[in-house]
């Protein structure tokens, strides 16, 4: 069976939504599409063995569920099974009955059938067509398709069931997105992954792919595919969990009716309930490729408590050692995830591909969970490549996205680098926009230009600075589509400037008002105590205080006749004096209210010292530099600090070590505005066509 006829057979199958118009809406076709769609395969594929199951059904009731399992699963020669007398011919029988019989025949399925079903949650659709009387026509409509093994192999089967899904993701756009990556995206994903690998040729060939956000599974199918198609003995083993039961029970559909182990995509939420953590022995479960497309910007508050408690509690012997990004975008814990079932790089290590928006490359300060954990990364020598995607490539968002391609084996050229890749300029338009979807990559399967392989090939070219030519504004421009750097080029010290404190000090009656404003005189007026007569007595006591560091001041500043003091020391030392003359005894909390508020910033003042004699810094006159990894702290702080601020210095005690990947930096081009003659020129040859224009509506 050709892709042609998959196709026109998917088609044949979706055409049956034409019953469905009205009651349904074009975005709900798919939940009633793809159930029937797989209780019809599995109907045709029991068909044979149906009479031989009947008959040793008599003979197993009450023996465990397991033995019974086993041996009708020996029956069938499939993982599941159907002990109801109904087919879908059968239930055209009893019109009237369609929907209690159906939903019987449901329930007669295996556990691992009814649990998709219910997932599904196709009851519903049951008793939403049967009210809308429809139910009999679609039933029908089915019941004519063959779907046997001798029409339509597992694989073929497994083509036209993706195909459904792809028709009912792109006809439900946005909502269907967040569970569905574009086929092409898919594909390039897979080659970048599985391209470099030399042992995929090899005769049966065992390979293990995870997808942690599986979705429908399309990044698994298109991942086992590649493998088949390019070694028809080769046997790749599909791993998925997703925690949306819709996206869960198609994707395991799609896996039952290919013949592969279902019970491998597995229902749950990955960061609070792993489903591949240990196996049987105990040992941590490891793949030899991921893939991923996790939703993108999404929060991950309702596992908050779980993964913190996982990250101090566990460090990196659980998967979050290396930090936790910010609560709004869990898209860096999946990457940690994948990242802690690496398979050791003795025992064959392990490839990722995972699809990000551009916020983990640079979200996050030095110090903050996302620079640490792209630090982790980086130090690593985990981080092959990222490739930046055109825009509006996606159902459900129009924002630009990126791969990034991560490994623990590395070629021996690509140690201690990262390339980065601009693809952004690799699209075509779509004739007709699908949601937020209008571009696409060219795919030379769909007679498109090879825009997959193109990409596939500059990453395997691994040259710094090539060059491809692209059709931009009416004509060709030659762009920089590849460059690579070392892994400490996206490293930096964020380091902390200081300043010194100067400030002058002076008893005038506007400073002495400031007073008012400091929280340590404010506070000596403010009372706690819970008793009215005890709460008064103490504001009474401190409001008399108040009024004895105002006559304080006051007598400072008729002392020293209102001097403006240069010097903090000399200063503090004529309050004193005042101080004990008057024997007001100001505590040090009054001193700092008192400092404060006849205190101002004072270029022109000596610099402010602690008891040792140290400059203090200025708080507001803080700054901070990011100075790249690759340059000497100090001689950069001699060229871009001290010509500008003499009195500066750094503190050592404050400097953090940070990571970030400007990849849309690293590819500006600067290109000037045209020259001022040649605007004028357009303007003018426009102002001619607007006038010849309104000529022809005037005669």
């Amino acid at each position: 069976m050709s892709p042609e006829t998959h196709s026109q057979l998917a088609n044949f199958i979706w055409s049956i939504c034409n019953l469905l118009r009205g009651p349904y809406k074009r975005n709900e076709y798919r939940k009633v599409i793809l159930p029937l769609t797989v209780l019809r395969r599995f109907d045709c594929l029991l068909a044979q063995t149906k009479p031989a199951v009947l008959k040793e059904q008599a003979a197993l009731r009450g023996r465990p569920e397991s033995v019974v399992r086993g041996i009708l699963e020996r029956i069938t020669g499939r993982p599941f099974y159907n002990l109801s007398k109904l087919d879908f011919p059968r239930l055209l029988d009893a019109p009237n009955d369609i929907a209690a019989n159906l939903s019987a025949y449901i329930k007669a399925f295996s556990p691992n059938v009814r649990e998709v079903m219910e997932r599904f949650a196709f009851d519903q659709q049951i008793a939403r067509m049967n009210e809308k009387n429809l139910l009999y026509e679609v039933i029908k409509a089915f019941a004519r398709i063959d779907l046997s093994p001798d029409r339509v192999d597992n694989i073929q089967m497994g083509y036209v069931f993706e195909e459904l899904i792809r028709i009912g993701a792109e006809q439900s756009n946005e909502e269907a997105g967040e569970h569905f990556t574009p086929r092409e995206v898919i594909k390039l994903m897979v080659n970048l992954l599985l391209s470099p690998e030399q042992d995929l040729r090899r005769s049966h060939v065992v390979k293990t792919i995870f997808d942690p956000a599986c979705g429908t599974g399309g990044m698994l199918s298109v991942a086992e595919k590649y493998i088949r198609d390019l070694n028809a003995e080769a046997n790749p083993l599909l791993f998925g969990q997703d925690w949306n039961d819709e996206a869960w029970a198609v994707c395991k559909s799609d896996m039952l009716i290919k013949g592969e182990d279902a019970d491998n995509i597995r229902l749950g939420d990955s960061f609070s309930r792993d489903a591949f953590e240990r196996d049987a022995e105990g040992r941590r479960i490891t793949f030899d490729y991921m893939l991923a497309n996790p939703p993108f910007g999404v929060e991950w508050k309702q596992q908050q408590q779980f993964i913190e408690k996982e990250h101090e509690t566990l460090g990196y012997q659980g998967r979050f050692g290396a930090g936790l990004p910010r609560i709004n975008d869990g898209s860096l814990l999946f990457l940690q995830h994948m990242l802690s079932k690496m398979r050791a790089p003795e025992d064959g290590g392990s490839r990722i591909a995972i699809v990000f928006n551009g916020s983990p490359l640079f979200t996050g300060d030095a110090g903050g969970g996302e620079s640490n954990i792209r630090r982790w990364i980086i130090e690593n020598d985990w981080l092959e490549t990222i490739v930046a995607l055109p825009d509006q490539l996606f159902y459900n968002t129009g924002i630009s996205t990126y791969i990034w391609v991560l490994t623990n084996r590395k070629e021996p050229r690509r140690e201690g680098k990262i390339q980065l890749i601009d693809a952004r300029q690799f699209f075509i338009k779509m004739k007709k926009s699908l949601g937020n979807k209008r571009n696409k990559l060219g795919d030379k399967d769909e007679n498109e230009p090879d825009q997959i392989g193109e990409i596939t090939r500059i990453h395997g070219n691994f040259r710094d600075g090539e060059t491809h030519d692209f059709p931009i504004g009416g004509r060709s421009k030659t762009l920089v589509v590849s460059k690579i750097f070392d892994n400490e080029d996206f490293g930096y010290r964020k380091i902390t400037v200081e300043r010194p404190l100067r400030l002058s000090f002076q008893a005038s009656a506007e400073r002495i008002a400031r007073v008012e404003e400091q929280s340590g005189f404010r506070n000596l007026a403010a009372s706690n105590k819970k008793d009215a007569a005890v709460r008064q007595r103490e504001i009474e006591i401190g409001r008399q205080r108040q009024g004895e560091i105002r006559e304080l001041a006051q007598a400072l500043g008729q002392a020293d006749g209102e001097r403006l003091y240069h010097d903090r020391e000399e200063f503090v030392a004529a309050l004193r004096e005042i101080d004990q003359k008057l024997g007001v005894r100001l505590s040090a909390g009054e001193i700092k209210a008192v400092l404060g508020a006849l205190g101002e910033r004072d270029e022109t003042a000596e610099i402010c010292r602690d008891r040792n004699a140290n400059p203090e810094p200025d708080g507001e006159l803080r700054d901070t530099e990011n100075v790249p990894l690759k340059e000497d702290v100090e001689a950069y702080f001699r060229r871009e600090v001290l010509p500008y601020v003499p009195d500066a210095w750094i503190d050592e005690s404050k400097t953090k070590i940070g990571y970030e990947i400007p990849l849309t930096r690293h590819f500006y081009v600067y290109e000037p505005p045209r020259p001022l003659p040649e605007i004028e020129a357009d303007i003018k040859k426009l102002e001619g066509e607007i006038l010849s224009l309104l000529g022809e509506i005037a005669a």
